[in-house]
């Protein structure tokens, strides 16, 4: 990324502060601490049994469910732009391929993210990312690339404890762009505005996010190869709910922890 585009970029990332009327909250007083930019996102999800994923969260989380069942999300995407506050994206460290598999959660009323694993082609990111945000990061193989109109996707986890960890499909947009109408399923799945960890001392974290709503897509998947669900949990065989992202923009706040009510 030159200098021009970097500066670009950059300004864009900090305009989103702009859009804030669609927030379940109002943005944090403090100010944010990462930026980035996300490209070509697949956001697939499966339906799954809530005891399946229950064992995998910690108990101060409630587990969310949306009519009656749990769920399980993969995305898949480019990061573009990635920096702290106050700098600019560093050319050749700053954009890379990502995979990370999620469920819903809620803290004291506060909807979330919690992740099962976040893995990414770059080891510049994976470490501080584990070190600031206390996310299970990893890095992998991967590459995320247009073939025509579709994108493809392939991953490998470099250090796998008993079983290889990968993802490869491809996937493009299909139908208008819309945003997620209230109360609905997309919504549930989409629109979340923070992510929860626990620190160095098991303590319960959570790190405010904000972007504007997401212009979705439906989107055409076809699956290859898919062990990136956490251990235990089975997938139906029914395929996911499936939705493309062209790019989005997104700002991150440092952890702050969660008061026990």
């Amino acid at each position: 990324m030159n200098p021009l585009a970097s500066l670009s970029a950059s300004a864009r990332q900090a305009a989103a502060l702009a859009e804030t009327e669609h927030r379940p909250w109002p943005l944090p007083p403090e100010p944010w601490r990462v930026a980035l930019t996300l490209a070509d996102l697949l956001l697939a999800h499966w339906r799954v049994a809530a005891d399946e994923l229950r064992r995998l969260v910690p108990a101060s989380l409630e587990l969310e469910t949306f009519d009656g069942s749990a769920w399980l999300g993969l995305a898949a995407f480019r990061v573009t732009g990635l920096r702290l506050r106050g700098t600019l994206p560093i050319a050749g460290l700053s954009g890379f391929p990502e995979v990370n598999v999620r469920t819903y959660v809620r803290a004291g009323g506060v909807p979330g993210i919690w992740f099962f694993s976040l893995d990414a082609a770059s080891r510049f990111a994976v470490e501080p990312a584990r070190r600031l945000y206390h996310l299970p990061y990893f890095h992998a193989r991967m590459s995320l690339r247009r073939r025509a109109d579709w994108i493809e996707v392939e991953s490998a986890r470099t250090a796998t404890a008993e079983r290889p960890v990968v993802f490869s499909a491809r996937y493009r947009p299909r139908g208008p762009v819309f945003a997620a109408a209230p109360d609905s399923l997309e919504q549930f799945l989409a629109e979340r505005y923070c992510l929860y960890a626990l620190d160095g001392r098991g303590r319960l974290v959570r790190a405010e996010i904000h972007h504007a709503a997401w212009p979705l897509q439906a989107a055409e998947l076809e699956l290859g190869l898919n062990t990136m669900a956490p251990e235990g949990v089975r997938l139906p065989d029914e395929a996911p709910l499936a939705h493309f992202v062209a790019e989005r923009d997104v700002l991150a706040w440092p952890l702050r922890r969660v008061e026990r009510l």
